[in-house]
């Protein structure tokens, strides 16, 4: 039945017999208006539910999207700083097994007696005590913020004065480069052994990247050896400022574990001697005869781990846009990373801080030092969960007091205990969804002005656009986002169908950028997964792991890149080292070899999986050649000098996919191990080989036998040079 034909019927039932026909129409026409106006009004209630609830739906699918986003990045990093200390410990394990660990920790301690045993000269002490006065105090007072005792700091003992003296006071070299002094020239059995080992030793602190490296005799608490040349160099870790340091507890622990695989870590705390930095120890003991001799101590700086978990301060680079970070969190809640609104926005900074509770010592500490690490407390209901080791994603209030959408887990790191929480502001996030709850506003503010203005006067001529209207609504409610009105009018009900049309389209749009996130994702899986593999994991195959009876595996490094690295701006830095990379993938693309991962200045890559080839070491070679090409071609255009390393080897391999929404696809076993020993023990410009790739390609190409040669945790291994 009709509009028309109900309010017929209605009007027959209440207007009397003798009612006039033009009273009669009048009438009709005041019922179909009100009909206008019910069902117009419905019409409207129904644009707006509809609205509000693909609001709704879009803000749960906006967000979690940046959860998952936002947990992703947050394992990546995690993996990254769990590996970072996974591989110190190794490092410096390994080498406090060595012999030149032992060798060294006997020579020195036993010069460092000699020289504890004589008399030091009046006038000597003095000079190092005006040191102190003019060159160390000055750095505590401003790092304190009061005026230190120098008695807490100044040498104890001879041996202490007289290697500081000579070392330091009297050292050529600016403060910065003291570890260059390989001999101090005085005579002394102590400087004999140090022109000896020094040079060994600094080599290894620069290549395993850690910022001072030291020895402590474990019988008597004293630092008889550091790299750098601090403060600390002959300190005694039972007395004074000292013995209450991360340092002191590093060793003691250690010097009394007569463990060869034994590896102390103490967290990060203000260490005098690097002027008040964050410092952390890892210490290993050095055994011999079942004996602890020494205790070998690398000392970490925060930079490392602050550039893992910042991404170099490039937030905009990592996808975190205006507001997002990640940090890290000790278990003393302070923080153990760099905080991004301090770097970029200090002022804004300091004053959120204040008004999200911070205590005044908190906040001058901060100023105090330069730096929010240690400094900063941060005892958000995120950080709190991940230390008591729970993972989770929710909004919370973050640690400037404003509401953020965040991603916390636990890291695990032997020895500390921390954890990672990335995060973006609530109100960076959802700006889309802010933007479109505006917009329905405005469209619910049109649709009920319509009906106001127009619906008792328009009923006749705008019920069939109505009734579309309210069709094309259902259809919209329904899921059909490709839904639209045609406007027949340009009246109010006309400016409605617009409005309406508006609306889907740009809700549609909003679904289009949530699609497109979703395909992004999928591409960097792709970016990170070989396809086969990434294959398997869109279909359900959770642990993947496989095993390869015969693969070749690849790892090339930059010689001296640290060094030089350290003479470049970082963007210089990062530019020359993504453009060699880049050329390396494009040729890893057109030969058929798959890049498994780059780490620093090394580059890593295998062939013969996930899909086996026959010619799998020929073509890894072909690539090692081009490498060493490229290179040089590279350095040329850059007027740089870059020289690469290169090692092969082939054999078996398992290889899978660790992690469950950030998955990286790795290699473990012997061939691995062995063709990075290659590398690090190849010739710079050369590409070394063993002998399962010389039986492969002998006939091939020209190799130069090298014979049998040591490298890290074997001896006697075979290797050929190719020559190129």
């Amino acid at each position: 039945m009709t509009a028309q034909c109900v309010a017929n019927r209605l009007m027959s039932t209440m207007v009397p017999v003798d009612m006039t026909a033009s009273s009669a129409r009048a009438t009709r026409w005041g019922l179909a208006a009100k009909l206008f106006a019910i069902l117009t009004l419905l019409g409207a209630v129904a644009v707006l539910v509809t609205g509000v609830l693909g609001y709704m739906r879009a803000r749960d699918a906006l967000q979690e999207s940046i959860y998952n986003q936002l947990t992703a990045t947050r394992k990546s990093k995690a993996r990254q700083v769990e590996t970072y200390f996974r591989t110190l410990r190794n490092e410096l394990s390994q080498l406090a097994v060595s012999k030149m660990a032992i060798d060294a920790a006997r020579e020195f301690n036993a010069g460092f007696d000699e020289l504890d045993r004589s008399d030091v000269p009046f006038n000597l002490r003095r000079q190092v005590g005006d040191w102190y006065e003019t060159q160390f105090l000055p750095d505590m007072r401003r790092v304190l913020g009061h005026e230190p005792n120098v008695n807490d700091y100044l040498p104890v003992g001879p041996a202490a004065y007289y290697l500081q003296y000579h070392y330091i006071v009297a050292n050529p070299y600016p403060a910065d480069r003291r570890k260059l002094l390989d001999d101090a020239g005085d005579g002394s059995a102590y400087s004999a052994q140090h022109a000896i080992y020094h040079p060994l030793l600094r080599a290894a602190a620069t290549s395993f990247g850690f910022f001072d490296f030291m020895l402590a005799d474990p019988k008597t608490g004293r630092i008889v050896y550091g790299v750098d040349k601090e403060v600390d160099l002959g300190a005694s870790l039972r007395t004074g400022s000292y013995r209450q340091s991360n340092l002191a507890a590093a060793v003691a622990r250690c010097g009394a574990t007569p463990d060869r695989s034994a590896v102390c870590l103490e967290d990060f705390a203000p260490y005098a001697p690097s002027g008040g930095a964050p410092i952390a120890f890892m210490a290993a003991p050095v055994i011999d005869h079942g004996q602890v001799i020494g205790v070998l101590v690398a000392q970490l700086s925060i930079e490392e781990i602050d550039n893992v978990v910042t991404g170099d301060r490039r937030w905009h680079q990592d996808g975190f846009g205006a507001t997002g970070e990640a940090y890290l969190v000790g278990s003393d809640h302070f923080a153990r990373s760099g905080l991004r609104a301090f770097y970029e926005r200090p002022d804004q900074y300091f004053i959120e801080l204040k008004q999200g509770g911070q205590s005044d010592e908190n906040i001058e500490a901060i100023r105090r030092y330069g730096t929010p690490v240690l400094q900063q407390r941060v005892a958000t209901d995120a950080a709190k969960a991940a230390l008591a080791g729970v993972e989770g994603t929710g909004e919370i209030v973050g640690y400037r007091g404003v509401p953020t959408l965040a991603s916390w887990g636990p890291l695990a790191i032997p020895g500390i205990k921390w954890a990672l929480i990335a995060k973006i502001d609530a109100s960076e996030a959802f700006a889309p969804i802010y933007k479109l709850q505006h917009d329905l506003m405005i469209v619910g503010g049109l649709a009920l002005l319509v009906v106001i203005v127009t619906g008792a006067w328009l009923s006749r001529s705008l019920l069939g656009p109505l009734r579309e209207l309210t069709a094309g609504v259902t259809r919209f409610a329904s899921g059909d986002y490709g839904a639209k009105v045609p406007v027949r009018t340009r009246d109010e009900i006309g400016a409605l169908c617009t409005a309406f049309n508006g609306m889907v389209e740009e809700l549609r749009d909003k679904n289009i950028v949530i699609e497109n996130k979703n395909r992004e994702n999928e591409q960097l899986l792709l970016n990170i997964l070989p396809g086969p593999i990434a294959n398997r994991l869109r279909g359900g195959e959770k642990n993947i792991a496989d095993g390869f009876a015969e693969v070749t595996v690849a790892f090339a490094d930059i010689v001296g890149f640290t060094a030089l690295s350290s003479q470049m701006p970082p963007a210089s830095v990062v530019s020359l080292l993504n453009g060699l990379f880049t050329r390396f993938d494009e040729a890893a693309q057109e030969i058929g070899i798959e890049k498994i991962k780059t780490l620093g200045d090394a580059y890593m890559a295998v062939c013969g999986l996930p899909e086996q080839v026959p010619d799998h070491a020929e073509r890894m070679v072909r690539m090692a050649i081009r490498m060493v090409h490229i290179t040089q071609e590279h350095a040329l255009e850059h007027r740089v000098a870059l020289t690469l390393r290169v090692g092969i080897n082939s054999g078996p391999v398992v290889a899978g996919v660790i992690g469950k929404t950030k998955y990286i696809y790795d290699l473990w076993g012997d061939t691995v191990n062995l063709a990075s020993r290659m590398e690090s023990g190849g010739v710079p410009g050369t590409i070394q080989v063993t002998r399962s790739v010389y039986d492969k390609l002998k006939d091939r190409f020209a190799f130069e036998p090298r014979g049998q040669i040591d490298v890290k945790g074997r001896s006697g291994v075979e290797a050929w040079l190719l020559r190129i």
